[in-house]
């Protein structure tokens, strides 16, 4: 059985998800030059011409690294919205307390490790990621 966080703890986590939260803010707003996800990409497919068929796999890549960043950014806000209320801190399955050493590797984690792991061997649970929202085709 865990310990419930502390609010030391709770105030630490908070400060490394708000870090996080701006971090991956301004990731974005690099990647995407202040538009949306489809304006971003017909500019750059616009900008790359006559090299679209080559500029492809680089295209690929960088929408998927811009699809990672939206999905960990939305676990973060998810994170920061529970943590406002009592539940922070309790698995979304099992509903025990969730270490404090796993929320210090991943303070938007919503599951004790023993449920993630079940979680993630269900089938389809390759299209989300530590319990991260599901990206829409």
């Amino acid at each position: 059985m865990s310990i419930p966080i502390t609010a030391g703890q709770r105030a630490w986590l908070q400060a490394e998800l708000e870090q996080r939260q701006a971090g991956l803010q301004a990731q974005l707003a690099t990647h995407l030059h202040g538009l949306n996800t489809a304006e971003r990409a017909a500019e750059v497919l616009a900008q790359d011409g006559d090299d679209a068929a080559q500029r492809a796999p680089e295209r690929v890549v960088a929408a998927a690294l811009t699809a990672h960043e939206q999905r960990e950014l939305q676990a973060v806000n998810d994170a920061l919205a529970r943590l406002a209320g009592p539940g922070f801190g309790s698995c979304a399955d099992c509903h025990n307390d969730i270490p404090f050493d796993r929320l210090k590797a991943e303070p938007w984690a919503c599951r004790c490790v023993p449920c993630e792991s079940s979680h993630e061997r269900r089938p389809g649970a390759g299209t989300q990621q530590r319990g991260w929202p599901a990206t829409q085709p």
